[in-house]
C-alpha cells in the first residue's frame, strides 16, 4: 500500500479490514465488494463517514445470478464453494454453520472504467472463489496496476483452483507474479496459502 493508489477495489472486502489499511495508508477512492449481510453491514458503519469509500453487498464473478454462499464459524472464511474437512482441520473452527443467498456479477455490472484511476490495485481475498471473481474483472483488468490475491496450494474449498491454476491465468493476461506475503504452513512445514501481487506487464 506504499505505492499511493488512487484506486482500491476489494472484492472480499468483509468488515472492512484491507480497506482500513488502504484508507489509512492511501488517498485512494475505494469500491468493496461484500456478499454477506452481518460483515456488510459492519462495513457500512466502519466507513460511513467517508465519502472516498463505496461498498456493494455482492460478490464478483462471471455471470449475474444469485448463489448460496456457504457461511463459516468465521465469517471470513465464508465461500461460495463448500468447506471441506480439511479447512476446518487446519484453520479451527471455520467449519460451515450455514448458507445465504448473496447476489454475483461481473465487475462491470457494478462499476465502469472511467472511475478507476491508476495506479490502481485489484485485491481479492474470496475464499477458493478466486478464478471466478477473476474472470468476473476481465474486461477492466487494463484498468488496474497491480493485484493482490489470496491463493491456495492444497485445496480447502471443494472445487476450488490452485495457485498454479490463479499465477497460469493471469501470466496469459500479462500479469508477473512479484511478490508472495503472509505464507501459512502447516506444522510439518507443508505451504498452505498465501497472498500473491501481480503486476500488469504491457507487451
Amino acid at each position: 500500500l506504499n505505492k499511493n493508489y488512487k484506486t482500491v477495489v476489494d472484492i472480499g472486502a468483509n468488515r472492512g479490514q484491507f480497506s482500513l489499511a488502504a484508507s489509512l495508508n492511501s488517498d485512494a477512492y475505494i469500491f468493496a465488494f461484500e456478499p454477506l449481510l452481518n460483515p456488510a453491514s459492519i462495513y457500512r458503519k466502519l466507513f460511513e463517514n467517508n465519502n472516498k469509500v463505496k461498498i456493494f453487498q455482492a460478490a464478483i464473478g462471471p455471470s449475474v445470478k444469485e448463489e448460496m454462499m456457504h457461511i463459516s464459524a468465521k465469517d471470513d472464511s465464508s465461500s461460495l464453494f463448500k468447506i471441506s474437512s480439511l479447512q476446518n482441520e487446519l484453520f479451527t473452527g471455520t467449519n460451515e454453520v450455514g448458507l445465504e443467498k448473496v447476489s454475483i456479477a461481473p465487475l462491470d455490472h457494478f462499476i465502469s472504467s472511467k472511475e478507476i484511476s491508476s495506479p490502481a490495485l485489484l485485491k481479492l481475498d474470496v475464499q477458493g472463489f478466486e478464478l471466478e471473481a477473476l474472470n468476473g474483472c476481465q474486461s477492466l483488468f487494463h484498468k488496474f496496476d497491480q493485484i493482490y490475491c489470496e491463493c491456495s496450494f492444497i485445496p480447502l474449498y471443494e472445487g476450488q483452483k490452485l495457485s498454479s491454476e490463479i499465477i497460469s491465468f493471469l501470466n496469459t493476461h500479462n500479469y508477473e507474479l512479484i511478490g508472495f506475503y503472509n505464507l501459512k504452513k502447516t506444522p510439518d512445514g507443508v505451504c498452505i496459502q498465501a497472498d500473491l501481487l501481480f503486476e500488469y506487464r504491457s507487451n
